[in-house]
């Protein structure tokens, strides 16, 4: 199956095609370009326009006196509730710190302490202070900016701004070889073209637009999943959004991508209160303020339910040099007409990360030959059920620098492409909102079987909507469906609470669970479902 779209127009060819520009997609063309491979990096956006720069929190890795990468796994194992993929969580913590140390060499600058050591600060389900952070609450924007000056510094980096890749092109062998994708703007490579490659990086970040409110911006529309899934990739763990309980209440009616309070200001003495100024965390979990993100968002989602409130409130008052440690935060609360040295900041959990995605193994390899997924788009097994705070851009730096070894050491000959048989599809653009609001509403912070069945009888009453106007709009929308049925599917499935996904009906967690719910899609339009057992 594949979208509607028009016939390429003009073609372009590298030996390995990037799609995204975050810290995966970048760590990944980099490293791909350290074995001497040309590569094309196509971004939906401008090239500094994705999740990465939002990122505030900062990166997790075993650098402080008394931490080991032992610790940083058993902190990650608890946070992802029994379904982690053990191998990948040893990867990731144990590559970990290298990876940051390749970063600072090429030009990352992290805040250091008064002695002039890196200063490490704690998040939400750390035992220790591990989290490397720059410009206070600037993380993300300083990685970002540092891995794009060395990507705008190699020629043989080709870049594409303002393109959405609409899908893979494969060869006789049933290898991808390709993408076809559109890109807006003047010139040859205006409108459909193809770019031929011999393997294909999906890095495309998030899935946050399925839902009404979110952290994530504009071009978080799960493309790449939805991309794969066409493809014929194999997906898992979809169900376990993750809503960051903290992020700045406003009016509904404001929409858009909504500003995050980073879990980073609990760790700096930040916490929560209800409307009659109650710290109702404490005797919740152990680590009160500082649980891990799901415990903290259900315990917001209660509150707000029981209270009948939109919101409860942040009490960052005690934090005195809150400009200067949070200067991000801080814009935006005084934008929104909020002084947090003054004043409470009202926050509500919002869709901030998506722990499932494409199912790949150690090096980045999904189901589909030649294709390869990294970062939020990819579901390695490290994040199980609930990913620990600051550990996605870390995942970006290890897996982005395994895949790019994998592939320098099996890419093959360039394949040219053959015309797939399966049908074509294309939805109505018009049926975004009522699709957003129908997932926040059904299949969000809290689910059960009644609500998620509502959510699925509405979306395959959208999923009627068809169009014959092939547009980024409507592509991005036909992305958006198939994503959201794929979550409702696989939470109809878990029958249990667990990690970031809650149901009402089902509130304890299931030993009958430790399993990962893994779906794919056929090219005549069928959903296939199997259970891979945790290892």
């Amino acid at each position: 199956m594949k979208l509607l779209a028009g016939v390429p127009g003009w073609e372009v060819k590298a030996d390995v095609i990037v799609i995204g520009s975050g810290v995966a997609g970048l760590t990944t063309a980099l490293n791909l370009r350290a074995n001497n491979l040309s590569v094309l990096l196509v971004t939906k956006a401008r090239i500094d326009e994705g999740s990465t720069k939002w990122a505030q929190g900062g990166i997790a890795a075993a650098f402080g006196p008394g931490d080991t990468p032992d610790q940083h796994k058993k902190d990650t194992l608890i946070a992802g509730a029994g379904l982690c993929d053990t191998e990948a969580v040893e990867v990731l913590v144990t590559e970990g710190p290298e990876a940051v140390r390749k970063l600072i060499a090429r030009g990352a600058v992290f805040d250091k302490s008064e002695s002039g050591e890196i200063s490490l600060t704690r998040e939400g389900g750390h035992l220790r202070n591990r989290i490397l952070h720059a410009g206070g609450d600037a993380t993300g924007a300083e990685v970002s900016r540092a891995l794009l000056a060395a990507v705008q510094e190699d020629i043989g980096i080709e870049v594409i701004e303002n393109a959405l890749v609409i899908d893979v092109l494969k060869g006789k062998s049933g290898r991808v070889c390709g993408v076809t994708l559109h890109v807006i703007g003047a010139g040859s490579r205006d409108g459909v073209g193809r770019a031929l490659a011999r393997a294909v990086v999906i890095a495309t970040g998030g899935l946050g637009q399925v839902y009404a409110q979110t952290t994530n911006p504009s071009v978080s529309t799960g493309d790449g999943v939805a991309l794969s899934l066409r493809a014929g990739a194999e997906i898992a763990d979809v169900e376990f959004i993750q809503f960051h309980p903290t992020v700045l209440w406003r009016e509904e009616s404001l929409g858009g991508q909504q500003p995050l309070i980073s879990e980073a200001v609990r760790g700096e003495g930040a916490f929560l209160v209800n409307d009659k100024g109650e710290r109702f965390m404490q005797g919740k979990h152990p680590q009160a303020d500082l649980a891990p993100r799901d415990i903290v968002a259900i315990e917001i989602f209660k509150q707000m339910k029981e209270r009948n409130t939109p919101h409860v409130w942040l009490d960052a008052t005690g934090i005195k040099d809150f400009p200067e440690r949070f200067p991000t935060i801080n814009s935006s609360c005084l934008a929104n007409g909020i002084d947090p040295r003054k004043q409470l900041i009202p926050v509500s959990p919002a869709s901030h990360y998506s722990s499932g995605g494409v199912r790949v193994d150690l090096v980045g390899r999904t189901t589909v030959p030649g294709l390869y997924a990294c970062g939020e788009t990819a579901c390695t097994g490290a994040h199980g059920a609930n990913r620990l705070a600051s550990n996605s851009l870390l995942e970006g730096l290890v897996f982005g620098t395994r895949i790019s070894g994998d592939i320098a050491q099996n890419l093959l000959e360039q394949e040219e492409p053959i015309n797939e048989s399966g049908y074509e599809f294309l939805l109505d653009p018009a049926i975004k909102l009522t699709l957003q609001l129908a997932m926040s509403q059904g299949a969000g912070v809290m689910r059960s079987e009644q609500s998620l069945q509502e959510t699925l009888k509405t979306l395959l009453q959208l999923g009627s909507h068809e169009s014959n106007d092939p547009c980024i709009e409507a592509w991005e929308v036909s992305n958006l469906y198939l994503l959201a049925v794929a979550i409702v599917r696989s939470a109809l499935e878990r029958k249990e609470s667990r990690g970031s996904h809650w149901r009402s009906d089902f509130p304890n967690t299931s030993d009958q669970w430790l399993k990962r719910v893994v779906e794919s899609y056929d090219i005549s339009g069928k959903w296939h479902t199997r259970f891979e057992v945790v290892k």
